[in-house]
């Protein structure tokens, strides 16, 4: 079992708020431990951006909690309709829909024990789910701070390089089609998790002019990297729909697939290791000038073949999507290599991600 940060930052808030109850002596301290539960963020800047929407919402919910059990009692119907005001304010002021959750419980643990001195049990209680709230903010803060971009990047050479090697295998026909269907659902999640990531990533955010104008460019970097990968996944589901149709087409045709997607891939590998610092401009330069003319030949022979009639429209149809499909790929390709490049000529110290030695490896 493995233990992210997350885990271990969640642990370490419900500590920290457990501790600081006991130090000011306040009653079951175990609901500033829930609090810090459902209050712990996946990054620096939604801490801060969340701290906020929750003292509000928790406010509310406390002072709706007060005023309804004062006003109408602590009857389950009184706290369901308090919980509904709750949600509808809260949704009105445009709070973050994450804050919801402990506004609740802040409303539930409030309102379910009725006592005497029912307004200096609600502040304590109250209290409690602050205490939760700030050690899950100082955890996120100063513990552990994500490394969203290496996670993004590793996630990126992962995923494209089991990519590329079912492209490399599917033209080759070495393929088992048991296995890549059940591979492909399984890539399309990892991709939808990756677009997470990057979300988070691109929410960071740098206080000094020469790393904000470096993670500005990353930026773009990275959406392009996911980008040429997505079109590299498209593909591959493109030869695995129409596999019948690529092999009825004439040999030199499927050849030439084969060779342009083959160079497309390494040269999609070669731009992410350029990204690393591990390979030079020269020869990238050298091998994106080959694509260029892979792509015209692919081109020309594939309306070649429709004009001589050595493949019907039904077929020609059929494979228009892969050739297209092959020409976008390229096109992204040569888009992310002049990215890359024109990062490297502004920002040459400012990439600090490192490779594994097995990224990539042949």
């Amino acid at each position: 079992m493995k233990l992210g940060a997350r885990i271990f930052k969640t642990g370490l808030a419900i500590v920290l708020a457990l501790y600081v109850a006991e130090w000011l002596e306040f009653e079951s301290a175990m609901y500033a431990a829930i609090a810090a539960t459902f209050a712990i963020q996946p990054s620096i800047y939604r801490t801060f951006q969340t701290i906020l929407d929750q003292v509000q919402a928790n406010i509310i919910g406390a002072v709706l909690a007060v005023v309804f059990a004062l006003t109408f009692g602590h009857e389950p119907v009184i706290i369901g309709v308090v919980v509904m005001v709750a949600i509808g304010i809260i949704l009105k002021l445009k709070l973050e829909t994450s804050t919801i959750p402990l506004a609740l419980v802040t409303i539930i643990i409030i309102m379910g024990n009725p006592t005497s001195d029912f307004i200096e049990f609600a502040a304590s209680r109250f209290g409690l789910i602050m205490i939760g709230v700030f050690a899950a903010f100082l955890v996120n803060l100063f513990f552990l701070p994500p490394r969203h971009e290496d996670k993004l990047y590793r996630k990126v050479v992962d995923n494209t390089d089991e990519v590329l090697r079912w492209i490399r295998l599917v033209t080759r026909k070495e393929t088992n089609q048991a296995t890549l269907k059940k591979d492909i659902p399984r890539i399309n999640e990892t991709m939808l998790e990756m677009d997470n990531i990057y979300l988070l990533y691109k929410e960071e955010r740098d206080y000094f002019l020469r790393r904000k104008l470096a993670k500005a460019r990353k930026i773009v970097l990275f959406k392009e990297m996911l980008a040429a990968m997505k079109k590299a996944f498209t593909i591959l589901r493109t030869i695995d729909r129409y596999e019948n149709e690529l092999i009825q087409m004439p040999d030199r045709m499927q050849r030439l697939v084969q060779h342009q997607l083959d160079h497309l891939t390494y040269y999609h590998e070669r731009i992410l290791l350029r990204y690393a610092g591990k390979v030079i401009t020269q020869k990238t330069d050298d091998m994106a000038e080959e694509a260029d003319e892979g792509e015209e030949s692919l081109t020309d022979l594939f309306m070649d073949l429709y004009d001589h009639n050595e493949i019907d429209r039904e077929q020609w149809l059929h494979v228009l999507p892969l050739v297209s499909h092959i020409v976008e790929y390229y096109e992204q390709l040569d888009h992310l290599d002049r990215l890359v490049e024109s990062f490297f000529s502004y920002h040459r110290d400012e990439n600090k991600v490192e490779l594994r030695d097995d990224e990539f490896s042949p």
